[in-house]
């Protein structure tokens, strides 16, 4: 669920170039879980080892959104803290969290995006842009607002409905940027800003076993395609398209902070620190013993050594977060 360390970033926007330049091009067809699906993959791995790699970016990107909201909550905490002589979180909590949120980012999921291929030329990534925003705007978010409702979740039905909309306004952005990219003719729009949405610790606003399953769906999507449209801006801004790596950008802050937020305010995905570091330690945990030395066991065995030894180190990683987080949440008792 959660992955980061504190090395430095091992593999460079450039290699994700590299990388990309010899993918295959992207199937058109919209398939169910689109944010993971929409890869120009690298065919020298084989389909068990990308179907894994694009677990690791799934899970990866999330732990950045959430320890980025847990780091806020911490920070919140400690000032309240101040100056009372009583059992509150240290500063130092909220700086774990953003350090290890941005080893999730910047380090183990560009590794795997690196090995995955995702990154392609700028045309080829809005048109991944595209189809995953068609999706999330024609069909996911239209479902999951109609559940929601059924269900009496009005207030998610409500936020469902709006993220369909924006999506819609998103595709529209990335069809004027490609004809752009791609012609020659018109210019690429100018990127969305993002209404931002604050996180406050709190119980779920949803009754719902359903709306709660789509809202983690959602929310995994928001997250990973943060993420994406990142390496796409950083990848623009190499080509030196500055006006499409804005747009980027823009959308990825729109998904992040805007449509991820809201949607974990519903969720309650934000407790107290001490409910946030056992959180965590109970997904670093999982990810070092089970999910990642399962993968390099895979990867082993069907002959990808390189991705098998990305899932090691990073099981090793996560192993360490563990610990850092344990050891933060035996300072707070």
């Amino acid at each position: 669920m959660f992955r980061h360390s504190m090395r430095a970033l091992l593999v460079s926007l450039c290699a994700l170039t590299a990388a990309s330049q010899a993918a295959t091009a992207m199937a058109v067809a919209v398939p169910t879980d689109h944010h993971l699906a929409m890869r120009t993959a690298a065919p020298a791995l084989r389909a068990r080892t990308l179907a894994d790699l694009s677990t690791a970016m799934k899970g990866e990107a999330y732990a950045f959104a959430v320890y980025g909201l847990f780091a806020a909550e911490a920070d919140g905490q400690a000032q309240a803290a101040k100056g009372k002589l009583v059992d509150q979180p240290r500063p130092a909590v909220g700086e774990l969290f953003r350090a290890t949120a941005r080893t999730e980012l910047d380090e183990h999921l560009h590794e795997a995006a690196a090995l995955a291929g995702v990154v392609g030329t700028n045309a080829a990534n809005l048109r991944q842009a595209i189809n995953g925003e068609t999706y999330e705007h024609q069909v996911m978010y239209r479902r999951f607002a109609e559940q929601a409702r059924k269900d009496g979740d009005l207030e998610a039905a409500k936020l469902f409905t709006e993220i369909a909309a924006d999506e819609g306004r998103h595709r529209e952005a990335y069809r004027t940027a490609l004809t752009a990219v791609t012609t020659g003719r018109g210019t690429i729009p100018a990127p969305p800003k993002a209404d931002v949405v604050s996180v406050p610790a709190g119980l779920p606003k949803v009754r719902a076993a359903r709306t709660k399953a789509n809202l983690d769906t959602a929310l995994h999507g928001e997250a990973l395609a943060h993420a994406r449209y990142t390496l796409f801006a950083a990848r623009a801004r190499q080509t030196g398209n500055t006006a499409l790596a804005r747009l980027f950008e823009g959308t990825a802050g729109v998904e992040l902070h805007e449509h991820f937020a809201g949607e974990a305010v519903l969720a309650g995905l934000v407790g107290t620190t001490k409910t946030n570091l056992r959180t965590a330690i109970t997904g670093e945990r999982t990810e070092a013993t089970s999910l990642y030395p399962g993968f390099a066991k895979r990867a082993t065995a069907v002959g990808d050594p390189a991705a098998a030894r990305f899932f090691r180190d990073t099981a090793a990683d996560e192993a360490k977060h563990a610990s850092a987080f344990q050891q933060a949440l035996n300072q707070l008792r």
